[in-house]
Order: structure tokens, then C-alpha cells, then sequence
């Protein structure tokens, strides 16, 4: 706010003020009331980006079942290890199969087009890309409002630069001096020229860049990892369709309920999975696009073996403290799942 803020201000005191006395026939006054009225447009498409909810999938409690599996059948100790849940699901998209990866974060099938963001730490449908700049991930829900505030700040950068040089021109003209003294005569139309210069091509850059992912369908996710070079891209019926499925669609509503109440857990007992297994569940795994330390999902029977092993049960000790008072001569039958009996 504050990189846009300050410059119109600066423009406003120092050159658009000037320019309505320079203008004849009151033609100076539009010049500093568009420059306002476009920076609070700006700001409000702003505040769409960063405030909506760019596409979260909310997290599942239980990992999903299996297609085909019956609930009612049960597995009991001595019989076929449980099954695991593939890590890919082919899922068919305008005729083209389409690989949908599972999120052990957030314990489902992630849909088509949809990654899950290291920052937020969240799934996000049709996810483009985590903008630092407004501080949020853009999206099935705010990718429109994202082109269009950087669509606009390229027009403003433009505007600003544009009169600031209006300014100094007048200043020549006015005066019958040469252009460098009349650029000195005004230190703040040269910021302004030399802020803007530099800006434009950051975010008038940008927007020709999305203008091309618009016009293709395309993701910046699916663009920087060369998705559709090798095969056909799924998405893309035509530049005027893909421009009118950006933003003459009309907007998903949100998936969550952000003023809700967060239900509590009854106490700590084991989730059921009906026999099945995440894709990981039973190896170290951890969340790779969160970069965190690999996990063991069954930690009270790798620690029940250690103790087997060689009285090494003392000697595992995990961060939370779950496992210091563990004894040498911990067995699996002094187990169970929800943590340690104490002996």
C-alpha cells in the first residue's frame, strides 16, 4: 500500500496541484481527481486479492477410503496386511487423463489443477502461484482480481509517469529554458519519472506475462514446470473461452466457513481408517513441499521394537516427551495406541 500511497500523494502535492493552474479552462482538476479515483480502484482490487479466500480445500479429519472398499469388512491381525491408498488417481479431464496427487497434509485427493501452498499451508484449487506482494495465495477464487490490480498499477505507473513529464515540458515551455533546467526545477516530477520507469516494467511485465497464461489457460505452477510442452493442454479451449472463463464465470463460492466454530476432539483416541493406510502411513514420511523433518507414523511400535531389541527404550526420547518414561523392557503388549501404559 505504502509503494502506492506515497507516490500519488507525492503527485498530487507536487505536480497535479501545479498542472491545474497551468491548464486553462479548469483542465487541470481532472488530472489529480482521476489520479485519486484510480489509486482508491486500485487499492480496493487490492484488498480483493489479498482478503478473499483464494480457493481452500479444507482439510479432512480421516484420510479417504479407498473406491470400492466395503466398511463393513474387517481385517484382523492374521490376515492380508492393509491396504494402502495409491499415491496418483487418474482422473479425466476433457478426454485427457489427468494424474491427481494425494496430500498427506491435508489427507485428500488433490483435484485437478490444485497444489498445495508451502506458505499457507493449505490446498488451493487452480493454484497460480503465492504472491508476496499481497501477502496471499492466487487462485480459482481471487486470479481475476490479481490480473486486474496489476493490470491497473501498470496503468497508473503510466498515468504518473506520463503528467510528470507533462509537467516539466510545461515548465520549458513556460520558462524558454532548456529541458535538464526544467527537470531541475522540479526534483519531484524526476522521482516520480525515474520511481515509475522502474516499477512499470516489474508489473507491466507482469501482466503481459499473465495476459499469456490467460490466453492459453495455463497456471504459473503448470508453466514454470512444463506441464503442456511434452503433451496437450486439457484446459485450453481458445483464447476468447479462456478469457471469458477468467472473468465472465461466475466465482466458486468459498468451501469454508471461516466464522464457524472450530469443533474439539474427544481426547486422543486413534483415528479409524477401516483397515486402509495413507499412501505413507507405516515409513517415515513427512510433507515435502512444507520441507519439514520426516515423521513416523506409527511411533509407539517403533519404539516397542527398539525396546525389543536391545533395552534401547530409555534411549528414545521425542521432542513432545512422549517417550521419557519409557523403560528398557518396553513390550508391544504393554502398548496400546494412544500413547504408553506406565509400568
Amino acid at each position: 500500500m505504502l509503494l502506492i500511497i506515497a507516490p500519488v500523494i507525492v503527485f498530487c502535492v507536487f505536480v497535479a496541484k501545479e498542472l491545474m493552474n497551468s491548464f486553462s479552462y479548469g483542465l487541470g482538476l481532472p488530472v489529480m481527481v482521476v489520479a485519486v479515483v484510480f489509486t482508491a480502484y486500485d487499492l480496493s482490487l487490492l484488498f480483493l486479492t489479498s482478503g478473499r479466500d483464494p480457493g481452500i480445500i479444507p482439510r479432512n479429519a480421516h484420510p479417504p477410503e479407498p473406491e470400492g472398499f466395503e466398511g463393513n469388512a474387517e481385517v484382523g491381525a492374521n490376515q492380508t496386511p492393509p491396504l494402502r491408498l495409491p499415491r496418483v488417481k487418474d482422473v479425466v479431464v476433457n478426454g485427457i487423463t489427468v494424474k491427481t496427487k494425494y496430500c498427506d497434509t491435508c489427507m485428500l485427493y488433490r483435484p485437478p489443477r490444485c497444489s498445495h501452498c508451502s506458505i499457507c499451508n493449505n490446498c488451493v484449487e487452480r493454484f497460480d502461484h503465492h504472491c508476496p506482494w499481497v501477502g496471499q495465495c492466487i487462485g480459482l477464487r481471487n486470479y481475476r482480481f490479481f490480473y486486474m490490480f496489476v493490470f491497473s498499477t501498470t496503468l497508473l505507473c503510466l498515468y504518473v509517469f506520463g503528467f510528470s513529464w507533462v509537467y516539466i515540458i510545461k515548465i520549458r515551455d513556460a520558462e524558454q529554458i532548456t529541458i535538464w533546467k526544467a527537470m531541475a526545477k522540479t526534483p519531484a516530477s524526476i522521482a516520480l519519472v525515474v520511481y515509475t520507469f522502474i516499477a512499470v516494467w516489474f508489473v507491466g511485465g507482469l501482466s503481459v506475462f499473465h495476459l499469456y497464461l490467460m490466453s492459453t489457460n495455463q497456471t504459473t505452477y503448470e508453466n514454470f514446470r512444463y506441464r503442456y510442452d511434452q503433451r496437450a493442454n486439457p484446459y485450453n479451449r481458445g483464447v476468447v473461452e479462456n478469457i471469458k472463463e477468467i472473468f465472465f464465470t461466475p466465482i466458486p463460492a468459498s468451501r469454508n466457513n471461516f466464522g464457524a466454530r472450530v469443533p474439539q476432539e474427544q481426547g486422543l483416541r486413534p483415528r479409524s481408517t477401516n483397515g486402509f493406510m495413507s499412501p505413507n502411513m507405516g515409513r517415515a514420511v513427512g510433507d515435502i513441499e512444507m520441507g519439514r523433518k520426516p515423521v513416523a507414523w506409527d511411533e509407539p511400535r517403533m519404539a516397542a521394537e527398539i525396546g525389543d531389541l536391545g533395552g534401547l527404550g530409555n534411549l528414545l526420547e521425542d521432542k513432545d516427551g512422549r517417550f521419557r518414561n519409557a523403560s528398557p523392557d518396553l513390550s508391544r503388549d504393554a502398548l496400546v495406541v494412544g500413547g504408553l501404559d506406565e509400568q
